[in-house]
């Protein structure tokens, strides 16, 4: 039975994996569903960095700002 999922094989410290063990035990889940899951988070919080990083650079003082509803006049809406 072929799966969507791809799957991975992880290291993880001691401490990683006691972590990893309790977190899945407290919350009733299986252990690759919790490490699937904290992996999922940490990529958004990645992108979240890296977003905010790209929102900083563009917010500065020379930046030419357009009005809301020019922008959504120009496009009809």
């Amino acid at each position: 039975m072929s799966t969507e999922k791809k799957r991975i094989n992880v290291s993880l410290s001691k401490h990683a994996h006691k972590a990893l063990s309790y977190l899945a035990n407290r919350d009733d889940v299986p252990y690759a569903t919790k490490a699937a899951y904290l992996i999922d988070e940490a990529l958004e919080l990645e992108e979240d960095i890296a977003l905010d990083y790209l929102a900083n650079q563009r917010d500065n003082e020379k930046v030419k700002y357009i009005p809301h509803n020019k922008v959504w006049d120009k496009y009809g809406v």
